[in-house]
């Protein structure tokens, strides 16, 4: 399940513009609105003009003026101010420190380098926390995907689908209208390459389109010649 798509605010506030250029366009791309702020001065004030639904921390921030305000004081003093969850991202990996992380009021931490398969997992598990509501329902056209029972429906129509199909086709869901290329779909769905002479995609969207049109339905999974498949309703 992708959080983004409930219009979820996240806040990276990290100095190394280079990880938040890569983090933002990570968080984009799985459908969050982001907010960002290079210190912890900017963090706070970002926080209070509109007030995110998850927070991404790190622990090194730079001084302001020779003030200092470094991860942890920016986690306590949000953490005094809401509920807000908070993801701490850092190098430091020890236990030590890890537990001031905690202690200062962090959810999470994740070690430097990260993987963006754990830190979009770890996100939709801090959200999940704090809005245990009914299960994420996503349409389009007469598409409906119900995630937290991996339900899909036509109209009123239920369509069966194995696991993979429904990782695809929810990928598909939470980017309506944009291309995706073959090298996202492996990556998004398969997490690895196969190669460029694998046509397992080509079998699994023909399986989709199988399962979608079985009554005639208007087609809503293009292709995009040369280029990867569309969720689309023409």
């Amino acid at each position: 399940m992708i959080q983004g798509m409930n219009n979820t605010l996240v806040l990276v506030i990290e100095d190394d513009e280079r990880i938040l250029q890569v983090i933002q366009r990570g968080l984009i791309f799985e459908g969050y609105r982001v907010e960002t702020a290079l210190n912890g001065f900017d963090g706070l004030a970002r926080a209070r003009e509109n007030p995110p639904d998850v927070v991404i921390l790190d622990w090194m921030l730079p001084k302001v003026d020779n003030e200092e305000m470094d991860g942890l004081e920016v986690c306590r003093r949000l953490r005094a101010a809401g509920s807000v969850p908070i993801l701490m991202l850092t190098a430091k990996d020890s236990v030590e420190s890890r537990v001031q992380g905690l202690d200062a009021g962090a959810d999470d931490y994740m070690v430097k380098p990260f993987s963006f398969d754990e830190l979009f997992a770890r996100l939709r598990a801090l959200l999940r926390r704090v809005a245990p509501t009914q299960p994420e329902t996503i349409k389009f056209a007469d598409l409906t995907l119900h995630t937290g029972t991996h339900q899909a429906f036509r109209g009123e129509r239920p369509i069966e689908l194995t696991a993979k199909e429904y990782q695809l086709l929810e990928l598909f869901m939470h980017h309506p209208r944009q291309v995706l290329t073959r090298e996202v779909i492996f990556d998004r769905v398969w997490n690895y390459d196969f190669g460029g002479d694998s046509n397992i995609i080509e079998v699994y969207m023909r399986y989709l389109r199988q399962k979608t049109e079985t009554v005639g339905e208007p087609r809503l999974l293009h292709t995009v010649r040369s280029v990867g498949y569309v969720l689309r309703d023409d």
